[in-house]
């Protein structure tokens, strides 16, 4: 075996990833199925001059990391179902506030303590509508050990670049799974760093209107003079209330993600060039697909997969162009049909199909196999 490849699950490796990003702050509460990244982030932490702590809940967890980062210090939670419901209202604070930290959310069956130990995709509207309030969102879902490894140094990346918080929604089942992973050496990904201000203090506006967007982020105690709160605010950081100043604020939140879409959404094509059939799909879902379109392609069915890494903010026109030549799109989930309202709203004339199944088990080839086979008797 490489010296370079290791066996780990998806919990370990986004511990792995996150360390790569430079994080350096941890805080949690223990909950399956998530409670593995804690396990392994309280021992790499200390070894690399970070910190780990055990919080009292999840509210307080996010509270922590919220801190922790204003001081200029990546920082992360990972939690799962009743945990990420808890934290909402300070993840809305940190939208809020444009406070760069990383929510991990590993998906188990809910409402309530559901099914702790079985896989859910229950928490996809939970990430973009949990907290109040009209803001858009970032979140990510990986598909394979690998990915979340990588995924979890996108989220920091995307948090850095555009000052916001990003959710990794990864299922329990990729969570769980141990694979073989090559993992890459420092020189081949990227880690982005927040921008900062480099003028005179007392010229610093912390929600300031720039060209990107996204204002530079000094960190506390570095000299500069910085108020944050959860109220609207003006380019200083004290509260207004001024109409004028709430919607550029509330526009400026909309721009700096939802017009950035090209640059954050991701989506793997497979067998898509002539695909008849689509099947749309994201998290541990996608690989039963994948193997369905291998089988089907053998079998003459022209069958293709758009595997969505990216959750929000929504791949609209991308799944609009990927599906305008398609017979029928499918779309399989372990929930009751979240992402398929999504896709129903932007795939005009071809018929969406949808597959569900919220008992705890995974989506299996053989479900997903006889779901297409009466969805081509249709046709």
């Amino acid at each position: 075996m490489n010296t370079n490849t290791r066996v780990l699950t998806g919990n370990e490796a986004c511990a792995e990833g996150a360390m790569a990003a430079g994080m350096r702050f941890y805080a949690g509460y223990p909950i399956t199925p998530s409670s593995e990244i804690a396990e392994v982030l309280s021992g790499l932490l200390p070894k690399a001059g970070g910190v780990f702590i055990q919080m009292e809940d999840e509210i307080s967890s996010m509270a922590a990391i919220i801190g922790a980062s204003l001081t200029g210090t990546k920082s992360m939670t990972a939690t799962s179902g009743p945990g990420f419901s808890l934290m909402q209202e300070n993840i809305g604070y940190a939208v809020m506030a444009e406070v760069p930290c990383v929510i991990v959310d590993v998906m188990r069956g809910g409402p309530s303590t559901g099914l702790p130990t079985n896989s859910s995709q229950g928490d996809i509207m939970q990430a973009a509508w949990g907290t109040h309030g009209d803001h858009p969102i970032i979140a990510l879902a990986p598909s394979s050990v690998r990915e979340a490894f990588d995924q979890t140094i996108e989220a920091f990346n995307l948090s850095e670049r555009y000052r916001t918080p990003v959710i990794l929604l990864m299922d329990e089942i990729i969570a769980h799974l141990n694979e073989k992973v090559r993992m890459p050496a420092p020189d081949d990904y990227a880690v982005i760093n927040r921008v900062k201000p480099n003028g005179p203090g007392e010229d610093y506006l912390p929600y300031a209107f720039t060209d990107t967007d996204v204002p530079p982020m000094a960190d506390f105690g570095s000299g500069y003079r910085f108020h944050v709160t959860g109220l609207t605010h003006d380019p200083t950081g004290f509260p207004s209330t001024s109409h004028d100043n709430v919607q550029a604020l509330y526009e400026r939140f909309d721009r700096k993600i939802n017009g950035r879409r090209d640059e954050i959404v991701s989506a793997e094509y497979f067998y898509m060039q002539d695909a008849e059939v689509v099947v749309i799909a994201y998290g541990s879902v996608a690989r039963s697909v994948r193997h369905v379109v291998k089988t089907g392609r053998v079998q003459g069915k022209k069958i293709g997969m758009l595997r969505l890494k990216s959750i929000w903010p929504f791949a609209d026109k991308l799944v609009s162009d990927a599906t305008c030549n398609a017979r029928a799109v499918l779309v399989p989930e372990m929930n009751m049909g979240q992402i398929v309202r999504q896709v129903r709203a932007v795939v005009h004339g071809v018929p969406v199909f949808a597959f569900n199944k919220i008992n705890g088990a995974p989506i299996t080839p053989q479900d997903l196999e006889k779901e297409i086979g009466e969805i081509y008797d249709q046709l």
